[in-house]
């Protein structure tokens, strides 16, 4: 399948997708935290929410306004940081609704949304895919030009099989793992000090080491991180555990 290309006012230099094997795992709060940290690095970034049917990127910007098209183009919502979006929320009048689209009409949106959105010069545009290996996520990975795929995850037995579904996957279309985040990883406690697995032991180093990732990151539980996000404070997002998948992100530069 011939991968599509940006519009003639687009210039997008990487596109990077967020994965995962199964719902609930904090994908989109992982989009949210590798956007926030590559826009404070100082480059320009944007988020495709091809989690059609399950979108939640706008809520976690704060963004309610419709987006605008121009009869030939759609214009992005771009966040106070400079972070531009585009999501079907964005799009259909009540955001409660339930999009009753089948697979291909959502391939075509998803299609739209890379083909006919001005997104202008972008360093990085991340792609917060469905969770699964199946048809959507098929069709973003053969016609959307991805460089790498980071891969989200949280500690539990049951996810672990689900990722290696996953990394197999995104290893027999030909793309590039380039990091795992295991989410809600550990809880410190900020009286005594003490670190809870409350998910179980960490998986993800032997995980990377199995299929030779090159890098993980383990996420802590933490209370502000659910507050901003339901504040729509997703520009002000700070994760220090991130940093090393963005500097892995960083390596497609070179």
């Amino acid at each position: 399948m011939e991968k599509f290309k940006e519009n003639e006012n687009s210039h997008i230099k990487h596109v990077i997708g967020i994965v995962s094997g199964k719902g609930g795992v904090g994908k989109s709060f992982v989009t949210t935290a590798i956007a926030s940290e590559l826009t404070r690095q100082g480059k320009k970034v944007a988020i495709l929410d091809a989690d059609i049917t399950g979108p939640s990127i706008p809520k976690g910007f704060g963004i309610k306004d419709k987006v605008f098209s121009n009869g030939s183009e759609i214009m992005p919502k771009v966040t106070d940081a400079g972070i531009k979006i585009i999501s079907v929320n964005l799009i259909l009048g009540d955001p409660t609704q339930p999009v009753l689209w089948r697979g291909p009409i959502i391939g075509q949106g998803i299609q739209q949304f890379f083909k006919d959105v001005r997104w202008g010069e972008i360093d990085y545009m991340l792609v917060d895919m469905p969770p699964g290996t199946g048809d959507i996520a098929l069709t973003i990975y053969q016609s959307l030009p991805i460089d790498g795929v980071v891969i989200v995850s949280t500690p539990q037995s049951l996810v672990e099989m689900i990722v290696e579904k996953s990394i197999n996957m995104s290893k027999l279309m030909g793309i590039k793992v380039l990091s795992l985040v295991e989410n809600m990883s550990y809880f410190k406690c900020d009286q005594c000090g003490k670190t809870h697995y409350i998910f179980g032991e960490s998986k993800v180093e032997e995980l990377a080491k199995k299929y030779k990732i090159p890098c993980f990151s383990k996420l802590p539980m933490d209370q502000t991180f659910r507050e901003n996000i339901d504040a729509g404070y997703g520009d002000e997002i700070y994760v220090e555990e991130i940093k090393n998948t963005v500097e892995e992100i960083k390596k497609l530069e070179n």
